[in-house]
């Protein structure tokens, strides 16, 4: 059974500004309407609040409610309204042309500074995960995880098993916050799960909010439900996520300079994008990989996994793969790894969008493609990038190659 959230903060906000669009312009006559649907949305939040612990978007509502009524000089007791829908006047009123320099990254470099450097992360399928310095890991990672967290946003992903009682995971909830930055934008929390990717943040709007420069920071949608894009230019950083099968895949291109703004690194927790996985949740690609050669089998190894929902041989898994992933790089690995592991082929798609992501958003185009050197190779033999591999035997560790060299 598909794994759904029980979390509904997505629905209460999406109700109340239903329920209040148009509400900045109301007159002091009319603040009654607007904290008659706001004690409607503190209502919503409290019915789903012992399901909603530790989320990000769920806290932030709260303490926005608190805000609000204090702002609108709101009681708490009252009657609470039902949602209407949302109505737009043609072309959003949000919409603003005249962001000031500062909000737009590159525009706000002199034009002798050198231009900034461009780094990128993904994490895709069971869960891979390539880092802002180009490493490259397979990972456990259940449940919560922090993606990024500086100074400018704070992304979250939270992975669940692929199969009941499997060490598979995928990502199933992804939530992104933007903090407040001086005249360009307010704080923006965007939240995609499983079977709902919104294409605006979660009080319903599309930009930056009510600040000048709104419009530095935007979504917009590729294809409903399976592919949004959000363009922060106040940080020179975009953002791709996607809805592959049943699970997200996500994908940022981001100046260094914003990568390590971060109060105190060194004290800094945990940021998989720039730290990678911690070793105990790390997966032994490589040894993982040449038993599944070996085995030519479906699953991972334990007492009691049931079998996938459709079986794949080895060869049958590269075969396919190799229709979407010509060069036998690791995201071609990956690929045949999800597809062995988990037996959907909605994993084969996974691994291609997030090798096309790359190939928008990382800054060099000759480090597209990311190659695992055998253990007999020296440090620094590593095969050339951005080419095809040469046979096997050199690059991809195969366990009967492997054998082989030992």
């Amino acid at each position: 059974p598909a794994v759904t959230s029980p979390c509904k903060i997505l629905k209460c906000n999406s109700e109340f500004w239903a329920a209040t669009s148009g509400s900045h312009h109301l007159g002091t006559e009319e603040a009654p309407e607007f904290c008659t649907a706001l004690r409607a949305y503190a209502h919503c939040t409290r019915r789903t609040a012992r399901t909603c612990r530790g989320d990000l978007a769920y806290h932030s509502a709260v303490h926005g409610i608190d805000d609000l009524m204090v702002q609108h000089n709101c009681s708490k007791d009252g009657p609470t309204s039902q949602p209407r829908l949302r109505t737009l006047p043609p072309g959003d009123s949000q919409e603003r042309s005249d962001s000031p320099e500062i909000c737009h990254y590159e525009k706000s470099f002199h034009k002798h500074s050198a231009a900034p450097n461009y780094t990128h992360c993904g994490l895709f399928g069971d869960p891979h995960l390539r880092t802002f310095t180009d490493t490259f890991q397979t990972c456990k990672v259940q449940g919560a995880w922090p993606l990024i967290d500086n100074n400018y946003l704070n992304v979250q992903v939270t992975n669940t098993p692929v199969l009941p009682g499997s060490t598979a995971t995928a990502t199933s909830k992804l939530t992104i916050i933007f903090k407040s930055f001086q005249e360009c934008v307010d704080q923006k929390v965007y939240q995609a799960e499983m079977d709902e990717l919104p294409a605006a943040f979660a009080d319903g709007s599309k930009n930056g909010g009510d600040k000048h420069g709104a419009n530095s920071l935007k979504i917009t949608e590729k294809v409903s439900g399976q592919h949004i894009e959000i363009q922060a230019k106040y940080i020179g950083t975009t953002i791709v996520v996607r809805q592959v099968g049943r699970y997200l895949t996500f994908a940022v291109r981001m100046p260094e300079e914003v990568v390590n703004a971060v109060e105190d690194r060194d004290s800094q927790g945990l940021y998989l994008c720039l730290r990678g996985c911690p070793l105990n949740q790390q997966i032994d690609f490589q040894t993982i990989r040449s038993a599944q050669a070996t085995e030519g089998r479906a699953r991972r190894k334990g007492p009691s996994l049931p079998a996938p929902p459709e079986a794949f041989t080895y060869e049958t898994a590269t075969a396919k793969c190799r229709e979407k992933l010509p060069v036998e790089d690791l995201y071609f690995q990956s690929c045949v790894f999800d597809l062995l592991t988990t037996g959907d082929v909605n994993f084969m798609l996974a691994a291609y969008y997030a090798f096309e992501d790359v190939k928008m958003l990382h800054s060099n185009k000759d480090k597209l493609h990311l190659y695992e050197r055998t253990r007999d190779l020296a440090p620094g033999n590593i095969a050339p990038l951005g080419t095809s591999p040469t046979p096997w035997v050199a690059l991809l560790c195969l366990s009967q190659c492997w054998l082989g060299l030992l």
